[in-house]
């Protein structure tokens, strides 16, 4: 039978095991910035009509042979000539938001229904050998379609101008999903948490810089040491940005240059970054205590989901409190 697998990017290891005849590896990160517009997501997957490269799903899917005679196709049309869908998306906050994005796509289309299994991925699939033994053994589950409308209700709960339906989200039945709550409870952290004006993961950067972490490489590389896994390591050189370069700023030591370095000059940010020598303030030593916070002395102007968080739009996470707004 012809099998199609849905994954991460790190999941055309799974066509190298022979799990597949073709991969497609979704690279969009749901977790940070401005979502894609509901026209650019249509325009990933319709019919290929002028996007530029990278922005139409054919130039991601392997394997590339005869890719000349579906090249310009729809995504669904594609999925025709395959008996079987495999979704292949890890514990990892930002492949849950895929994996729901992805299953939302399916929602106007039943008559896929019968193709799609869920592969129930307990493990980092970056971390796993192509020539592992284990492979056929990761369980696998049917879509329902009552799955496909939880799937996509908490997609559309993501990208609400609020995140109060996500707040709901999490105490509905997702057991179809075994991953899925603890990815929405890990991005709900991420919101102003009331007492200190902090994200979860930037708590934990003040914590293991207030701990003698001088250094970025550790804050940015090792996810062991962060503990938290919604943000990668140029999304964690943002969040530093923010703590830093504020009018009250909570670390200092972070080379002034990130100011003005363009965000699409990786090389050199990553230089900058390594120059760095980091060390909390008092005033971070404050946020740290919950004896101030961050938001009373700082602009905010970030993205969460679907929600632009400001300080006169600032949606707050306490677990014991569901959530609010200040």
């Amino acid at each position: 039978m012809k099998r199609l697998i849905l994954s991460n990017p790190s999941g055309l290891d799974l066509k190298r095991a022979g799990l597949g005849d073709a991969v497609l590896p979704l690279s969009f990160r749901f977790a940070w910035g401005v979502l894609p517009s509901p026209q650019e997501l249509a325009a990933y997957f319709g019919v290929r009509a002028g996007q530029k490269p990278g922005k139409h799903w054919s130039d991601w899917i392997s394997p590339s042979a005869k890719r000349a005679t579906w090249k310009d196709l729809a995504f669904n049309d594609y999925c025709q000539s395959f008996d079987i869908i495999e979704l292949w998306f890890d514990p990892d906050p930002s492949d849950q938001l895929q994996l729901i994005w992805m299953l939302d796509q399916f929602h106007a289309r039943p008559d896929m229904l019968a193709k799609l299994k869920l592969r129930l991925v307990g493990f980092s699939l970056l971390t796993m050998n192509p020539a592992w033994r284990g492979w056929n053994e990761v369980p696998q589950a049917n879509i329902r379609p009552a799955d496909i409308e939880t799937a996509s209700m908490c997609w559309q709960a993501y990208r609400a101008t609020t995140p109060e339906a996500c707040f709901d989200a999490v105490y509905r039945d997702l057991s179809a999903f075994p991953l899925l709550r603890p990815a929405l409870l890990d991005l709900l952290c991420e919101l102003p948490w009331r007492g200190s004006g902090l994200g979860v993961t930037e708590i934990r950067l003040l914590e293991l810089i207030a701990a003698g972490f001088m250094g970025t490489n550790a804050l940015l590389y090792l996810r062991g040491f962060r503990q938290r896994g919604v943000f990668n390591d140029m999304e964690i050189g943002g969040l530093l940005e923010g703590l830093a370069h504020g009018p009250q700023p909570v670390i200092a030591g972070l080379d002034d240059d990130l100011r003005v370095i363009e965000p699409g000059n990786a090389r050199v940010r990553l230089e900058a970054y390594q120059r760095s020598r980091l060390s909390i303030t008092e005033f971070g030593k404050a946020v740290l205590a919950h004896e101030a916070d961050f938001t009373d002395h700082n602009p905010i102007n970030r993205w969460w989901g679907g929600t632009h968080l400001t300080n006169d739009n600032l949606w707050r996470w306490n677990p014991a409190l569901t959530g609010h707004r200040t």
